[in-house]
């Protein structure tokens, strides 16, 4: 119960936590009960998360207390993200009335969701980090000073992990994290966590960054340490595929998953503005095996010049940086959702229903198809 600890020791400097209706944060009962449902799940072949960490959450955790204080409230590539990972509550039919924010761009998501959008009517906001949850808090009244005829939701802030929710099972209707789970070192375990403090047909909805990533970083730093150094070790975080993303949601039992990328090109002046960038949104490297100490000195001075050389910016003045994110959404499962039909139950074959879509295509019953349209602004 480190994390029951924790919570404990910094309530005096958080908003206290109230009971909404339901118990949300567990005891040890429920969280025993919870671990074993993970473990049952994950059995069977499924590989368990090894206990070897790929990231320093320490470290990681000292990370986003020095963005805290670096953080801006203008984040191009944050803001963008956070509204293009609401915009996916629109396209849904049910309402939320509890709401949790997960780490990452936290406090952007929470500017974006004002009381009743989407029967939003209270939020849960985690982070692991004292200083961003003090951050969030800040900007909450800074928003109500702003604009007092703006009503927004009941909110309960809580310092605690991803891999460990302090939440009761099946006790919210939508967790949301934006740009946050990729520093999880259990990610399967990380979103089953989540699943399981979902009630049924509750919604799950993350944004995620994707391997491709910074990979003109990552090839800067590989070609001027292979020069320099005559070696490579890793400086940049590693992140997970797209075509992992699907397998990710199923794993943690997730019904209905989707999964859509978008991919933005940032321009910066130099290599440095782009690590400042990194710093102030808490993305440093964290790497449990990273190697102790910054890049050498001429690594560093090779790995900005061969950035500028291989990477410039359109038109040619500064440098270009690509960050990819996947959008991943999955519902917790539910008797109501739709599901596939029995197998051997259909009373109709291949050739009919071809032979109708084919008659139908010739004007006999209705029109065309017609060939789907890329929504705008989006990647493919």
């Amino acid at each position: 119960m480190a994390l029951w600890q924790r919570w404990q020791a910094l309530r005096n400097v958080l908003h206290p936590v109230k009971t909404l209706g339901c118990s949300l944060l567990h005891n040890e009962a429920e969280a025993a009960r919870q671990q074993s449902e993970v473990a049952a799940r994950e059995a069977g072949g499924a590989r368990q998360h090894s206990g070897i960490d790929v990231f320093d959450r320490e470290l990681k955790r000292a990370h986003r207390a020095r963005a805290a204080a670096l953080r801006r409230r203008d984040d191009p590539l944050l803001s963008t993200v956070a509204e293009r990972l609401l915009d996916r509550l629109e396209d849904c039919v049910a309402k939320f009335p509890t709401a949790v924010i997960l780490g990452g761009a936290g406090d952007y998501v929470a500017e974006r969701l004002p009381l009743g959008r989407r029967g939003v009517e209270r939020v849960i906001h985690i982070d692991t980090s004292p200083e961003m949850i003090r951050l969030a808090q800040e900007r909450r009244a800074q928003r109500q000073a702003d604009d007092p005829s703006k009503q927004w939701p009941e909110v309960h802030y809580l310092v605690g992990d991803e891999e460990s929710l302090p939440l009761a099972p099946g006790s919210v209707d939508v967790v949301i994290s934006c740009l946050g789970l990729h520093w999880a070192n259990d990610l399967p375990g990380a979103m089953a966590q989540a699943r399981l403090a979902l009630r049924p047909d509750g919604l799950f909805l993350a944004a995620m960054y994707g391997g491709e990533t910074l990979q003109e970083l990552r090839i800067a730093c590989a070609v001027a340490q292979q020069e320099r150094e005559g070696g490579v070790s890793p400086f940049v975080s590693p992140l997970a595929q797209v075509r992992d993303a699907g397998n990710l949601l199923t794993r943690a039992d997730l019904a209905l998953p989707t999964v859509d990328v978008d991919s933005f090109v940032m321009n910066y002046p130099s290599p440095l503005e782009l690590v400042s960038h990194l710093r102030s949104m808490g993305e440093s490297s964290a790497l449990a095996s990273r190697r102790r100490g910054p890049l050498r000195r001429g690594s560093a001075l090779a790995a900005a010049a061969a950035y500028q050389g291989m990477f410039p910016a359109e038109g040619g003045e500064g440098i270009a940086a690509t960050y990819q994110v996947m959008y991943m959404t999955g519902w917790s499962p539910s008797k109501s959702q739709p599901r596939a039909a029995k197998r051997g139950s259909a009373n109709i074959t291949f050739e009919e229903f071809a032979a109708q879509l084919e008659s139908r295509g010739e004007g006999g019953d209705g029109p065309a198809p017609q060939s789907p349209q890329q929504p705008p602004g989006k990647a493919a």
